[in-house]
């Protein structure tokens, strides 16, 4: 017997470095803002001599508490200390971690004024418990069930281990889904009349995923799938603060990746510049004391950002190809082409997506940036019966 669920459902976005939650009421989906208005939670958890902070809180320590502030930590659930990504990680991250029993990953960190190692499931447990702390202040009740939207690319391992971090957090897992099922169902919602293919383009801050599905009458089946979960907005973001880098170091004489807390407050300017450039055809970095007292002042063109990440974008259209080739379907097959996620605005991207797909211009909703959290949310009010 199937036991009733109780307490409110939430629907939770875990695909990229940042987070959001929905809640169902009043007829439709609500994503949660928390006091500061804000919809989006940096999956960060920061470390400190007087305890512990999470989301905004804790991405502002970065800057001046590297070594105790953890981030992409979805990028190590479920991964083995030896994994390729870990180790990649290992090397680009500014908090440590070392290889646990059974080749588990753990993150180091001094907290309270002790050394502390956790398992990734528990920072994320975290994580969870402030983003449904918040939703629970928004909608003045218990958060007890959730459905969680990963990455399309993520295994079973990957997603026992979240489902595990959900658990520690004291929710009830309704259901893992992938972010196309998500995205296609906040997408094909409202559209009837037969049945629809769908490439579902989804690129996040940590992942792109692309997606065939099929939609008739609100049912949603993904045909083909697949993913790169080192290829999202981060990656984009590397090739920028690598460019600033050797800029700096020609135009100022210094080397910023020697400096922690300036490599770090550098690349933090670099997410606002990606930002800027998906609108304006030119960018500026205007960094106060990036270094020994050095105040940094620099500008880029759109042109020279997007051919320096020409390949990345190749590498994005190579996915597209090889879902269709994997559901053995051409181009003019598929009626329309969607693009959800934080990096879409990419002008470049979206450029030779349309010319991939032979004209066909992407749709992309006015909302695409919060589809995926829409389309868990749905699914946890149809689960939960309401």
């Amino acid at each position: 017997m199937v036991s009733p669920i109780t307490g409110r459902s939430v629907g939770i976005d875990l695909s990229s470095t940042y987070a959001r939650v929905g809640v169902w009421q009043n007829g439709r989906v609500e994503i949660i803002a928390d006091a500061l208005g804000e919809t989006v939670t940096p999956l960060y958890v920061s470390f400190t001599v007087v305890g512990q902070l999470a989301g905004a809180a804790a991405k502002a320590q970065l800057a001046t508490n590297p070594a105790n502030t953890v981030f992409d930590i979805m990028r190590l659930i479920g991964h083995k200390f030896d994994d390729p990504e870990v180790q990649k990680g290992v090397e680009e991250w500014p908090f440590q971690v070392i290889c646990g029993p059974d080749d588990e990953p753990l993150v180091v960190v001094q907290f309270l004024g002790e050394r502390k190692a956790y398992r990734p499931e528990e920072i994320l447990a975290m994580m969870l418990t402030e983003l449904c702390q918040v939703a629970e202040t928004c909608i003045g009740e218990s958060v007890k069930n959730v459905v969680l939207a990963v990455p399309s690319s993520y295994n079973s391992w990957q997603r026992g281990a979240t489902k595990d971090a959900a658990a520690m957090a004291g929710l009830k897992v309704l259901r893992v889904m992938n972010t196309a099922s998500a995205a296609a169902m906040s997408y094909g919602l409202d559209k009837k009349g037969g049945v629809r293919k769908v490439l579902v383009f989804a690129l996040g801050s940590g992942s792109l995923d692309v997606s065939l599905v099929s939609i008739e009458e609100g049912i949603f089946e993904v045909i083909a799938t697949t993913g790169d979960q080192q290829m999202g907005q981060t990656v984009f973001e590397d090739r920028l603060a690598d460019y600033f880098a050797a800029e700096i170091r020609r135009k100022y004489r210094m080397d910023v990746m020697t400096d922690s807390r300036a490599r770090w407050r550098l690349r933090d300017a670099c997410e606002r510049i990606k930002r800027t450039l998906s609108t304006a055809t030119q960018a500026t970095v205007a960094i106060d004391s990036l270094t020994n007292g050095v105040d940094v002042h620099l500008t880029l063109k759109r042109t020279r950002f997007e051919d320096m990440c020409a390949d990345l974008i190749r590498k994005a259209i190579l996915l597209a190809e090889k879902v269709l080739r994997d559901a053995k379907f051409a181009k003019e097959q598929v009626d329309e082409v969607v693009v959800v996620g934080d990096s879409t605005p990419i002008p470049k991207l979206k450029q030779q997506l349309n010319e991939f797909m032979n004209g066909k211009q992407p749709a992309i909703p006015s909302t695409a940036d919060e589809a995926v959290t829409f389309g868990a949310t749905v699914h946890a009010a149809i689960l939960s019966g309401n």
